[in-house]
């Protein structure tokens, strides 16, 4: 009787320990929210100052290369706001979504491309970028077949 008493005792404790520690993980998603949300305000304002500073002011001919950088800051923001869906889908369920993880991946390897400069970059560097897409793309691949399987 005894023991079954004490281990109902640790069985409440250990209850109460993942309770606490499930209330720390929300606590910590939700300042991490805020914090994201901060982040995405100063990138879109970062973004509005240098569209009115570069592209209204820009000498002719070097619209090309502002236009990567405008690209670059937009697929940022875009890659903030996405971090922040993988946070607030965490607070609604609990649970680390890899699609979406996945998906910010991709994004982000897109966005690597985009403003890639092809004289600084060895071959080797492309290289790995294109195999970083092809395993991130063959592992998105993989989750939405089996979550459409389920």
């Amino acid at each position: 009787m005894r023991k079954l008493f004490r281990r109902m005792i640790d069985t409440t404790k250990d209850e109460q320990f993942m309770h606490l520690i499930e209330k720390v993980e929300v606590i910590v998603s939700k300042v991490l929210s805020l914090f994201m949300v901060l982040v995405i305000l100063v990138a879109i304002w970062d973004l509005g100052v240098f569209l009115l500073r570069e592209l209204f002011t820009a000498p002719y001919g070097k619209f090309n290369s502002i236009l990567f950088k405008v690209f670059g800051l937009f697929l940022n923001i875009l890659i903030a706001l996405e971090i922040l869906e993988n946070i607030t889908a965490y607070l609604r369920k609990h649970v680390v979504q890899v699609e979406l993880v996945i998906v910010t991946s991709l994004i982000a390897v897109a966005r690597k491309i985009i403003i890639l400069d092809l004289e600084k970059v060895s071959g080797i560097d492309i290289i790995g970028l294109g195999i970083a897409i092809l395993a991130l793309s063959i592992s998105y691949l993989i989750i939405r077949f089996s979550n459409s399987r389920n």
